[in-house]
């Protein structure tokens, strides 16, 4: 697959109004690149790829708007806006990591929850924009987007 194409692919996920199927969107996340742990430093807005995974609903009534990558060891996974409009991280999952993770056969840049036994994997779109994949144990994958800020 071009890069044109996984392009128009993504734009056609993550805007679609109808559910996406999940064999679709792995598609999609096969074909991406890998992404390293130090690229994803930063602060990012995040969106969904709707499949109609019960945690889209739960990101939803947060307000999730993104992710804050400060370091390895510091990450706010849960990022929210507050009655006046500024970024904070919701407490609601605590805190993550940041680390080198395989997963479905591709080594690339995964948060790490402290608390909780899942896994947001990366794959990149373009220099600015990454696919992710929550993954947990007995669950369906959750997939999102996110856009560095600035």
């Amino acid at each position: 697959m071009s890069t044109l194409d996984t392009a128009a692919r993504f734009r056609a996920l993550a805007d679609s109004s109808a559910p996406v199927p999940i064999d679709e969107a792995h598609a999609l996340f096969d074909a991406l690149e890998a992404v390293g742990c130090d690229e994803m430093l930063g602060d990012w807005d995040g969106g969904l790829v709707p499949t109609g995974h019960p945690g889209e609903q739960q990101l939803g009534a947060l307000g999730w708007v993104g992710k804050s990558f400060r370091g390895r060891d510091d990450v706010d996974p849960i990022v929210c806006l507050d009655a006046g409009g500024a970024r904070q991280a919701n407490p609601v999952l605590g805190a993550a990591s940041l680390r080198a993770v395989e997963h479905r056969g591709v080594v690339t840049a995964t948060m790490v929850y402290d608390k909780h036994p899942v896994f947001d994997h990366f794959r990149r779109v373009d220099e600015h924009t990454v696919l992710g994949l929550m993954d947990r144990k007995g669950d369906a994958p959750l997939f999102f987007w996110l856009r560095r800020r600035g």
